[in-house]
């Protein structure tokens, strides 16, 4: 990577990081979806390196914060999130190298489910959904994280549908994405050995990750709720639709 792509990486990365910390998701959508539709790097690259930075804005998040959590629910999403976060990392090398195209359409295709789930606002229930529940949504959420670095679009949904305070399920998603992250990265230490460049852009990251988490703390975004929802579906939708195109486009040249 030049240098100019790596700061314009950088900046991506701390935009994304600042959605998070707001929001409690949106860090791997904005990052993988901008950076893959300019072409800056691989889809498989980027998701190692959001795995990584996923940790440090969760812990930074998450601080002071922990007893903000429904262990019960969040236990039984784990139990399924883990085995398929590893399923997902297996799946993501195969189409990288079988078939690139049709992994950037589903990235796509993801991204842009992602925008218009944000955008329904989900009725909260009044009574919470069964474990069995968590643990289905958790398999399918660790599913798209191992594949895609991105676990949010299942397990957003479903949290802001169950009767949970705001910070209540900001934080439990913080922790599952955190989670995770975790076990993909730790599968792809173990299984292949992390990239010595996507270590390295890591470790870049990391101060831009601190700087944006407290700063999004100190300093939320000066506009509605509803007003945010509308520039993230809007931006959401943008990225995926862009990245459909150039795959589709790509494919028949």
């Amino acid at each position: 990577m030049s240098v100019f792509d790596t700061v314009f990486l950088l900046f991506i990365i701390a935009l994304g990081t600042y959605f998070q910390t707001v929001t409690g998701f949106g860090l791997a959508m904005i990052v993988i979806g901008v950076s893959s539709g300019l072409e800056l790097t691989s889809v498989p690259f980027i998701a190692t390196v959001v795995s990584i930075i996923s940790l440090a804005n969760s812990g930074l998040a998450l601080r002071n914060h922990i007893h903000h959590i429904n262990w019960e629910c969040t236990n039984t999403t784990l139990l399924g999130v883990v085995p398929s976060s590893i399923l997902g990392v297996l799946l993501l090398n195969y189409l990288n190298v079988q078939a690139k195209y049709i992994l950037e359409f589903l990235l796509g295709l993801v991204i842009v489910y992602s925008g218009v789930i944000f955008a329904l606002r989900p009725r909260q229930r009044t009574k919470r959904s069964r474990l069995r529940a968590f643990f289905s949504i958790g398999f399918i959420s660790g599913l798209c994280g191992g594949l895609f670095g991105m676990p949010g679009p299942p397990i957003i949904f479903h949290m802001y549908r169950q009767p949970f305070t705001l910070v209540e399920t900001r934080n439990m998603l913080l922790l599952i994405f955190a989670c995770t992250a975790f076990s993909r990265t730790a599968y792809e230490v173990v299984a292949t050995g992390l990239p010595k460049n996507s270590l390295l852009i890591s470790l870049l990251a990391l101060p831009c990750v601190a700087a944006a988490t407290i700063f999004a703390q100190r300093f939320p975004p000066p506009v509605r709720p509803v007003t945010m929802r509308q520039i993230t579906f809007i931006s959401l939708v943008l990225i995926g639709l862009a990245l459909m195109y150039g795959s589709v486009t790509n494919y028949f040249d």
